[in-house]
């Protein structure tokens, strides 16, 4: 498994429209997408810098994990994503390497994509997430 590129950079935010406001007034960004992913209770708003997106990450309710981050770390870097061929493969790989796995197996993520994260206690601190 070699990951091809960063997919995304999740950031955790307790309101996307506030968010909105830097991205789009400040940095000049499009929110190309908005939605709901609703078996993490999490609200998502995605926006293109070259060829990397940025995904802002709000809680739908106050046990989601998101709601958690924000909660214990404050608002901020959530997530790094690596775009990988298969992201089942590319966890399999990763757990014969002895690397500790949030998920065992790919799941339905935002945009479609098949996602797993690998825990930040194999990453240096991390939260990691392969998607195909």
């Amino acid at each position: 498994m070699t990951a091809k590129k960063i997919e995304h950079l999740g950031i955790a935010v307790k309101s996307i429209e506030k968010a909105k406001e830097f991205y789009e007034g400040v940095l000049g960004l499009t929110c190309y997408a908005v939605e709901e992913v609703a078996d993490q209770k999490v609200k998502t708003a995605f926006f293109m810098v070259g060829e990397t997106k940025i995904e802002l990450l709000e809680a739908t309710s106050d046990d989601s994990p998101v709601a958690k981050f924000i909660e214990k770390k404050g608002e901020g870097i959530h997530h790094i994503a690596f775009a990988v061929d298969n992201t089942n493969d590319a966890l399999n790989e990763a757990q014969e390497k002895g690397v500790q796995l949030i998920d065992k197996q790919a799941r339905k993520g935002a945009e479609g994509l098949s996602i797993g994260f690998i825990h930040p206690k194999s990453t240096f601190g991390v939260l990691a997430e392969f998607c195909s």
